[in-house]
């Protein structure tokens, strides 16, 4: 599974921090988009690995189904990705020790941009999607405790090196969600976390929202227009 902003670098980086790790990450996103249709099913509830893997397979499908239009693909992926990220968690996880200094309000408002421009950042990248270029091998999954596991997988190029994708899962409520996801031993979270604190320590949450506002505007406007 890159974008940019003006004006200030800090935000620049946050947006575009690691071209290779944003575009790479933009396939693992994609492939695993599907999860809901899987995590209902109480027959995959309980094996982590089960689920990464059927949703992989589920996700293609709708990846290499050229013959819907692409921004009815989109908001398919949309639709599902609500239910197998863990976006709440993932939100307070990347703004670290600044959540708590949020109001509930902010914490809400910050929660609903961040997952809007996840979701607009990297459904954006769906027509970058290169077909049978791009094939998916299953690695293994280990478990850390009862509630949480880790599904290892490789993303294989063509005559180029394997990405290594793995998928950190949480089981909450009988389901596992997705809330972290590492490309090459990178981790996604941390990585905005990294970049959030720096906005945040320098130029305070008014900065961080307005630009990642104004960011995730032109993204779903980019995307209305395909």
């Amino acid at each position: 599974m890159t974008t940019r902003l003006g004006n200030f670098p800090a935000i620049s980086s946050l947006m575009n921090p690691r071209r290779r790790m944003a575009k790479l990450f933009a396939i693992a996103l994609m492939v695993v988009m599907a999860a809901a249709i899987l995590v209902e099913s109480p027959a995959w509830a309980d094996d982590p690995g089960t689920v990464v893997q059927n949703t992989v397979n589920q996700a293609l499908k709708v990846l290499r189904d050229k013959q819907t239009p692409l921004a009815q693909r989109q908001e398919q992926l949309r639709q599902l990705v609500a239910s197998a990220f863990d976006f709440t968690d993932m939100g307070k996880s990347a703004l670290g020790y600044h959540w708590r200094q949020l109001s509930p309000e902010q914490q809400k408002e910050f929660t609903d941009v961040f997952v809007s421009f996840i979701e607009d950042s990297y459904l954006s990248k769906i027509s970058d999607y290169k077909g049978p270029d791009y094939q998916v091998q299953f690695l293994g999954s280990r478990m850390e405790g009862s509630d949480y596991a880790q599904v290892n997988t490789d993303i294989i190029r063509s005559g180029k090196e394997p990405i290594h994708i793995n998928y950190r899962l949480e089981k909450k409520g009988g389901d596992w969600k997705v809330y972290d996801v590492t490309v090459d031993a990178i981790s996604i979270i941390a990585n905005y976390r990294n970049q959030f604190n720096r906005v945040m320590n320098n130029q305070g949450y008014a900065t961080l929202i307005a630009d990642l506002k104004s960011k995730q505007a032109a993204l779903a406007a980019s995307l209305a227009n395909h």
